[in-house]
């Protein structure tokens, strides 16, 4: 498996993953490719295995460019057939240093990282694991249901 940014031919199949994970939302081509679009403010990243892509991850850069960088980790998908496999987590720890190399070229560095979630959701346990991020806030009834707010404070990954 091999964790590379994302490109424009890559887009049919995240688009898939998106509207497979993500049933609630729509659009599942627009929204990916207006967030590859928006480069360097978003990171785009897609984890494959030279058949086909696996999963994505979004990363966003918070409140303008700054030397001590807000990240956002604004979206994860991995494909429901390869879920529980580790596949998320590495999304999050092999993207991260590329994302670091971007930062560097904008004289730049990650001072935290932000993520919300469904509260009901699992993935809550991945970012609490490998990013150490600590709930921060509870907002009652947001896009489909509670969503818990997280915060990974000096970051150090």
């Amino acid at each position: 498996m091999k964790i590379r940014f994302m490109e424009q031919k890559d887009l049919r199949e995240a688009a898939e993953i998106h509207k497979e994970t993500f049933s609630r939302q729509r659009h599942s081509y627009q929204w990916l490719e207006s967030s590859l679009k928006a480069f360097p403010r978003f990171f785009c990243f897609v984890i494959d295995n030279e058949d086909s892509i696996l999963g994505y991850i979004i990363w966003a850069q918070k409140s303008g460019f700054r030397p001590a960088t807000v990240l956002d980790l604004d979206q994860i998908a991995v494909h429901p057939k390869c879920q529980s496999k580790g596949i998320g987590k590495a999304l999050i720890v092999e993207s991260l240093p590329l994302v670091k190399d971007q930062l560097a070229n904008q004289n730049s560095d990650i001072k935290h990282i932000t993520v919300n979630t469904r509260a009901d959701n699992f993935s809550q346990n991945l970012y609490k694991k490998t990013l150490k991020a600590e709930v921060e806030a509870v907002i009652k009834n947001l896009y489909s249901a509670d969503e818990v707010f997280m915060i990974a404070r000096n970051v150090s990954i």
